[in-house]
């Protein structure tokens, strides 16, 4: 699901001008080319998207047409080597060919707390592997993917079990809107 807020930036009269969501993305994502360059995304290929929790990593993929997104099993969050060698795995198993990892804005577009830690993620998976990854507003995605549990008639209680690679999928169907 694409989020269509109508984004605008100020101008220098003072005046707000209406803006697309890829102008904005690129605004608000302020990492160097390599995180936030998307002429860098294979043309083809499986991608995975990662939803950073302190505790819980939800997780997602895509299938090689870039059609349809999943949710997958999350990720209990515990040590950084942990994280990675999880993410590796997937990788490698997926065939995956990016990384999409959820940036957590605040609803007006500032950063976060969470964001900062979004970044250091990003670039650490940057250095680690051999695929190239890419941040991605993902701001109301936990509350969409408790939206569309609960309208799915999954009971709330094992929606909290879901709700992260839930969110996941969101941000990479977010994702794969922009690339298009």
């Amino acid at each position: 699901m694409t989020y269509n807020t109508s984004s605008k930036i100020a101008g220098r009269d003072g005046l707000n001008y209406p803006t697309s969501n890829i102008f904005v993305q690129q605004i608000e994502i302020t990492n160097g080319p390599p995180l936030t360059d998307l002429s860098s995304v294979p043309p083809a290929g499986r991608i995975l998207a990662l939803d950073p929790g302190t505790k819980r990593v939800g997780v997602a993929v895509c299938d090689e047409l870039r059609i349809t997104t999943r949710p997958l099993e999350r990720i209990t969050r515990e040590s950084w080597k942990k994280l990675l060698t999880a993410v590796k795995s997937i990788v490698a198993e997926l065939d995956a060919v990016a990384l999409v990892i959820g940036l957590p804005l605040e609803s007006d577009g500032t950063e976060s707390p969470m964001s900062a830690e979004a970044r250091d993620m990003a670039r650490k998976f940057e250095l680690s592997l051999s695929i190239p990854v890419f941040l991605q507003d993902e701001r109301v995605t936990s509350y969409e993917a408790k939206s569309r549990l609960w309208g799915r008639g999954v009971d709330p209680r094992d929606a909290r079990e879901m709700v992260d690679s839930e969110a996941a999928s969101i941000i990479l169907s977010d994702f794969l809107s922009r690339i298009q």
